[in-house]
């Protein structure tokens, strides 16, 4: 029997050239059904979504979720804000954590599990500098370098 894998929805790559992710979290987010089937076809941005820690609930700001195709009138608005579900010891950390000056809750990636749910990849930032991502774009251009060299010694 083949084992399922997660199938990634979207992710959200600059929240990992401008944040440094200190601890990351999986939770469930509350949806309706058009839009789990518009997250099927894919119509999900991340790009500037982020987190807040209210009255003991978290939730999902700027989500853009585009309307389903096949849907009608009763599709929801497509930036509403949406429910995030984690344990309440879970959002007490991350209460705790977000209060420290600097800190951000930022989404990583949305996808399906291997029981086929909505899942989310939240995760508590410190914001980078920017003698930090010139640091991480030296080392990223280094091992660019080190894995061309050795492409090319092993052509020979």
């Amino acid at each position: 029997m083949a084992k399922r894998e997660e199938k990634l929805i979207a992710k959200n790559r600059r929240a990992l050239h401008e944040y440094e992710v200190l601890r990351t979290y999986e939770c469930g987010i509350v949806l309706t059904g058009t839009e789990v089937c518009s997250l099927r076809e894919n119509n999900c941005q991340l790009n500037d979504c982020f987190a807040l820690v209210r009255k003991g609930e978290v939730w999902l700001m700027n989500l853009h979720i585009a309307p389903y195709s096949h849907g009608n009138i009763a599709n929801p608005d497509p930036d509403r804000n949406r429910k995030l579900l984690l344990h309440k010891t879970e959002i007490r950390s991350l209460l705790e954590q977000t209060r420290e000056r600097g800190m951000a809750l930022v989404p990583l990636k949305m996808y399906f599990s291997t029981s086929n749910m909505v899942k989310l990849e939240l995760a508590v930032c410190r914001g980078k500098k920017l003698y930090d991502k010139r640091q991480d774009m030296r080392a990223r251009d280094a091992k660019r370098d080190v894995e061309r060299a050795l492409k090319d010694r092993s052509r020979y």
